[in-house]
């Protein structure tokens, strides 16, 4: 049996727990919280939207031999200060997900518009841990909507060879901007 990927999350209460996607994921024993940076653990990847660098494939040797997958839970209203201070304390990588479709109530079929619980789940399903990554979202009452809507893209991203290849394929799922050539 694949030894379960430890979860984390930094919660920085800026939104209502009683919404908040990883306070209900620790309630159900999904997923460690913590609202202090310094608990965090001290090997892995953070997720944190602004860095620019994916989460590849170079990465996952990372994170299945002991590292942790950590995501920063903070409102988008707050997103700039918050990855500001949590990245001066931790010395985890920072890494942000390929572009995928929210499938949370709120934020439906918006690109980039995952909850903390939703862009954990996707690092679960690309480093090649489905079946973590649905229990982590069995919670939820749209959470296997996250993988039906996501479905081609998820698995394309988790065949990709090498971070470039994996930025490449969404083109070929969503209408975005290539400024990397300008």
């Amino acid at each position: 049996m694949e030894r379960k990927i430890p979860l984390h999350a930094i919660w920085l209460e800026q939104d209502d727990p009683k919404k908040n996607t990883v306070v209900r994921a620790s309630r159900h024993n999904k997923l460690t919280l913590h609202k202090q940076i310094r608990r965090l653990p001290k090997r892995g990847i953070i997720l944190e939207p602004l860095c620019g660098k994916v989460l590849g494939p170079e990465d996952h040797d990372l994170i299945i031999n002991g590292g942790s997958i950590v995501g920063l839970d903070c409102s988008w209203e707050q997103i700039e200060p918050s990855v500001e201070k949590v990245m001066k304390t931790t010395r985890l990588k920072p890494r942000m997900l390929p572009l995928l479709l929210a499938a949370n109530p709120v934020n439906w079929g918006k690109p980039f518009k995952m909850t903390t619980a939703e862009a954990i789940a996707a690092s679960l399903y690309l480093v090649g841990r489905e079946e973590q990554a649905r229990d982590l979202l069995s919670s939820f009452r749209w959470g296997e909507q996250f993988f039906k809507l996501n479905k081609e893209p998820l698995e394309a991203y988790s065949e990709a060879k090498t971070s470039q290849e994996l930025v490449d394929l969404q083109f070929e799922f969503f209408d975005i901007e290539d400024d990397s050539n300008d």
